[in-house]
């Protein structure tokens, strides 16, 4: 769970600081020129970030994956031990029936 809320949390970083990266320059008090300029470099700069941001992505992913797989298998061990612990409790009840069945009536039963 903690590794699910790091990826989101790192993918709104870069996120945010691409947007913030925009937003500060057209609101800038650069000249035109130097602001096409830096946007331009920047523009450059974004197939870098979202490879980067991509690496990221499948990295977390791979982490959850591997957590879900250890906790569905966590839950398959318990849940079979679960199943053959009822099953043990059926059968001695069940042997315990029969027992009670077999054996002759006593004067309580009445």
């Amino acid at each position: 769970m903690a590794e699910n809320k790091s990826g989101a949390f790192l993918g709104g970083v870069v996120i945010g600081t691409a947007i913030g990266a925009v937003t500060g320059l057209l609101v800038a008090p650069r000249p035109g020129k130097e602001t096409r300029q830096f946007l331009r470099k920047s523009a450059d700069a974004l197939p870098e970030m979202a490879e980067d941001l991509a690496t990221s992505l499948q990295l977390q992913t791979g982490r959850l994956s591997e957590s879900s797989l250890r906790r569905w298998e966590a839950t398959l061990v318990r849940l079979r031990e679960a199943i053959a612990a009822g099953q043990e409790a059926s059968q001695r009840e069940y042997a315990d029936l029969v027992r009670s069945e077999d054996s002759p009536p006593t004067d309580y039963d009445n």
